[in-house]
């Protein structure tokens, strides 16, 4: 059954934006703990590394997601299963909000995984249904612009909100975010017939290209040596920095900002020099992180390295997806299930890793070791020769 044709208006590009502020909304629920690692772990009596789980657990369950929900789901409206993610996400910020123990945040933190690897998977391939054949370039970027935003902005959003009114309304904002994005799907997106059905075979047979398989192996090591630190930067910043929340806040602020242009940049380069974009992206970051322990001991060196940590991996995003996607340019909905799966997995795996760290050595190690991990990517790349993937 084909697809209705959505008129060539306005209508479409909100139902774009819709979708936009969904993976946004998804994106920041799932890193949303890690500014508010301290005051969740305090209140509830844990670990920073058993609070890390809040990261472990989403990340893990959406690599599970992803492909069992997109092909068990294949054959559903797509617009049905947008509008029944967006309320699980909501039911989940509430749990979180209203938890009485650590085991109902886990238990939401399980929902938002499933949530992750359902919704992101479906919503990539969706462009040139919403917008005319020639925008749907532009359409796809602005969808996947999300992704980072949400990774940069998620977390000082987050620790703003928590230092003011406490770590509980970060969720309710959130859920009440989720809750106006299932109402704007619901009002915008029209009806969307399954069209072509992503079977396990499909992804099979990518896995099994050359180009497939370098994109995972450097979106596994670039994720894993991010989000292995940065899930502990705010422990980092209290107690080698020795900096207060409020200043925690301040500089996640600005690491954030520097996401974004981060981003902008990558955006502007990644088309004709994927590879390199990736390699310099990991460079930086890789510096960032292991040089933390030595510079980030005062606030402005901490600054200073959070800022180029911030530009390198505003990056990552656009350059992985890219790479997915250039491998599979005829079914895009595959390339997307593999981006997520493995996206996913490794911040589950690098936040897991990160935690048994930290509780036995300090934040300084993790940092490191992550550094040192992201410099593998560059290694990788390099060893890739002179093609674009």
């Amino acid at each position: 059954m084909s697809a209705p044709t959505m008129p060539v208006t306005s209508s479409g590009w909100l139902a774009v934006v819709s979708v936009t502020v969904g993976i946004f909304a998804i994106v920041t629920t799932e890193i949303l703990p890690i500014g508010l690692l301290t005051s969740i772990g305090a209140n509830l009596s844990i670990s920073n590394g058993t609070a890390g789980l809040m990261m472990t657990m989403p990340g893990l369950l959406a690599a599970v997601a992803s492909p069992v929900v997109t092909v068990v789901t294949a054959r559903v409206d797509r617009r049905q299963m947008l509008r029944t993610f967006m309320l699980v996400l909501t039911v989940a910020n509430v749990i979180a909000a209203a938890a009485p123990g650590y085991w109902a945040v886990l238990l939401s933190r399980v929902l938002v995984g499933v949530t992750i690897g359902g919704f992101w998977s479906i919503a990539a391939g969706l462009a040139d249904r919403f917008v005319p054949p020639g925008s749907t370039a532009r359409a796809t970027a602005v969808i996947f612009a999300a992704v980072p935003l949400g990774s940069v902005l998620g977390v000082p959003a987050g620790t703003f909100i928590g230092d003011i009114a406490g770590w509980r309304t970060a969720f309710v904002v959130m859920a009440a975010l989720s809750g106006a994005v299932l109402v704007a799907i619901t009002i915008v997106v029209p009806r969307l017939p399954a069209e072509q059905a992503t079977r396990i075979s499909v992804l099979r047979d990518l896995v099994r290209q050359r180009s497939t398989r370098a994109a995972l192996l450097v979106t596994f090591l670039i994720v894993l040596a991010h989000f292995g630190t940065y899930t502990y930067v705010t422990p980092f910043l209290e107690q080698v920095t020795h900096v207060s929340s409020g200043t925690v806040t301040v500089i996640l602020l600005v690491y954030g900002a520097a996401g974004i242009v981060g981003n902008f940049l990558a955006g502007t380069r990644v088309v004709r020099y994927p590879r390199a974009t990736f390699g310099v992206s990991a460079a930086l970051l890789g510096a960032a992180t292991a040089l933390l322990p030595v510079v980030g001991t005062t606030p402005v060196g901490a600054v200073a390295l959070l800022v180029v940590w911030g530009l390198a991996y505003g990056a990552v995003p656009v350059c992985s997806q890219t790479w997915f996607v250039r491998s599979a340019p005829g079914t895009p909905e595959a390339a997307s299930v593999l981006f997520t799966s493995s996206f996913q997995a490794t911040i589950g795996f690098g936040a897991l890793i990160g935690g048994a760290v930290v509780d036995r050595s300090s934040p300084s190690t993790v940092m490191l070791l992550g550094g040192l991990t992201a410099l593998l990517v560059v290694a990788v790349c390099v060893r890739l020769g002179r093609g674009t993937t």
